[in-house]
């Protein structure tokens, strides 16, 4: 299954940012791409209310999404806000196209370095996997990998691939660790972790998370296979779902779990 990463730099006005979704997915599947994944806050980046543009998955935005990804023959990944119950919105991963639309809703909630995301964003509670021509993908957004729980829940799902948004915050080392989260919930659940950043706006839009890029796609042996830099760009990777099955006798840490 050929995978494409769209690492870009998304604005405050979802309409502008549908038309980085028209034109990357257009290029991603003039390459092969089945399935265009691009970061978490792709409809909307953070540092605005994000309650004046959450819609629900029926909605006008996500409903466009569908549409392009119907008329390219893939499905997409993007990371969108939608209402939720309590005035809060969730953070949620949009899942569209070929039959496809689903959401993934952000379980582990970025309070950490200063930020507070649960004061505007409500949890989700259930890990969610999808299914794209016999590939079991697991979904996670951003502060979801510092927790190897839920990546060893999707894998026990039947997932050999995990898609991982972001919009990474920055700030010392914050970039170092995001590689090596990446690589080692690879190594956690034996499979290929393919995340997918925010670039890096190179401003500071009042200390909210925004992105530093360095899309990465980790090998379930958690080699880097491709990695971007800070700026926009887009890696297309080739998952080859055999090499989990061999990582997996290698190393069957899943296997061998005692708790």
């Amino acid at each position: 299954m050929r995978v494409a990463l769209c690492q870009i730099n998304s604005s405050t006005d979802p309409a502008a940012n549908l038309d980085l979704v028209r034109s990357e997915t257009k290029r991603a599947a003039a390459g092969g791409a089945r399935v265009v994944v691009f970061p978490e806050a792709t409809m909307c980046r953070f540092g605005v209310p994000l309650g004046q543009v959450a819609e629900p998955l029926d909605g006008v935005w996500a409903s466009v999404v569908r549409d392009i990804a119907d008329e390219h023959a893939v499905v997409i990944v993007a990371g969108m806000f939608t209402p939720a119950p309590d005035g809060r919105v969730t953070n949620t991963l949009l899942v569209t196209g070929g039959g496809h639309h689903v959401g993934y809703d952000k379980i582990h909630l970025f309070d950490a370095f200063g930020f507070t995301e649960s004061r505007t964003v409500a949890p989700g509670s259930e890990p969610v996997t999808v299914e794209v021509d016999g590939v079991t993908l697991g979904l996670a957004t951003c502060y979801d990998v510092r927790f190897p729980e839920l990546f060893r829940a999707l894998a026990d799902r039947g997932a050999t691939a995990v898609l991982l948004c972001a919009s990474w915050g920055a700030g010392p080392g914050k970039r170092e660790q995001w590689e090596l989260l990446v690589r080692a919930r690879a190594l956690d659940c034996t499979s290929w972790v393919l995340a997918c950043g925010q670039a890096d706006p190179q401003v500071d839009h009042g200390g909210a998370p925004t992105g530093v890029g360095f899309s990465t796609v980790a090998s379930p042996l958690g080699a880097v296979v491709e990695q971007l830099a800070g700026e926009p760009g887009q890696i297309l990777v080739d998952v080859d779902t055999d090499s989990v099955t061999r990582a997996r006798q290698t190393l069957p840490v899943l296997a061998n779990r005692r708790l």
